[in-house]
């Protein structure tokens, strides 16, 4: 029986939509194509030890999966999920007629719960722009997908839960987040004053002049002298982000894996303080973007 499921991939800081194809037929071997890396090889000891923990079992036959598109390569352990149900409902074992509605991501362990993935923010808007009907993600990455208006976001802790779900045996509710809400709230929150910094009024001055006209910016000085302190501060005094600007450097964290499981949305500017033995290749001075 073959069965389709859908997942994403993440390229720099958008996603594409990957199709898991699943044929089970007679015989005995099993086939994993599609230029899986690694991680994703190895996703079957993973959904074996899941499936049996939760009381289903890996079918006995053989099974043939192939990740489409075909010539893109697929990393990561965020395959597990959907490679799970994709054999489940090729096996009989589970009902497939939701499955077209949903992009399936989540890492399993092997006692069947649900770990947190990378990547869910441009996931969640590429499922949007294709017309899915939500998405179904590990719990600590639902309130960032849900971020995405117009697309259902449902967080669960295991596979059991999903698989409740999508035969309906159990109603779980979409992860609500009111994004303009959210980014209002969060954007009165500062980490790091400028107005904290007594004294340093010549550099205080320079700061000011450099966040006003959108100038580079360079400071030299001994250790301890305050150059890392004020830079992180620079960042209150410079124009909030917007809305668009705040999910653009949300995918990047999302890409990342930055994202807390309680944060849903980056609204402050970020900071990045590489130390200085850091290779030429990777050498950048410490930056507000």
């Amino acid at each position: 029986m073959l069965v389709k499921t859908f997942g994403s991939a993440v390229s720099g800081i958008d996603a594409y939509t990957i199709t898991i194809e699943v044929n089970i037929s007679k015989g005995i071997r099993f086939f994993l194509v599609g230029l899986p890396d690694n991680a994703v090889k190895e996703s079957h000891q993973r959904i074996d030890s899941a499936l049996k923990v939760s009381n289903y079992k890996w079918p006995g036959h053989k099974i043939v999966i192939n990740m489409a598109p075909a010539d893109i390569r697929k990393e990561g352990a965020a395959y597990d999920l959907p490679l799970a149900i994709g054999v489940l409902a090729a096996s009989s074992q589970i009902v497939n007629h939701k499955l077209s509605d949903y992009i399936i991501m989540g890492e399993l362990s092997l006692d069947g719960s649900l770990q947190a993935i990378k990547g869910v923010l441009p996931m969640a808007l590429r499922a949007k722009e294709e017309g899915f009907k939500g998405c179904i993600l590990p719990l600590e990455n639902a309130r960032e997908a849900a971020v995405v208006n117009d697309i259902d976001a449902y967080g669960f802790e295991n596979i059991t839960q999903v698989i409740r779900f999508l035969e309906d045996e159990d109603t779980y509710e979409p992860v609500k987040v009111d994004t303009e809400q959210e980014f209002e709230r969060s954007t009165q929150v500062v980490d790091f004053d400028f107005s904290d910094v007594k004294g340093q009024e010549s550099v205080k001055r320079s700061l000011e002049i450099a966040a006003a006209g959108g100038h580079n910016l360079i400071m030299i000085g001994p250790p301890g002298a305050g150059k890392s302190m004020l830079a992180k501060r620079l960042a209150s005094i410079l124009p909030p982000l917007t809305l668009d600007e705040a999910l653009e450097t949300t995918k990047i964290h999302s890409v990342a894996g930055k994202t807390g499981s309680d944060t849903a949305l980056i609204t402050q500017r970020p900071f990045r303080s590489p130390h200085h033995t850091i290779s030429d290749d990777a050498h950048c001075l410490k930056a507000v973007v």
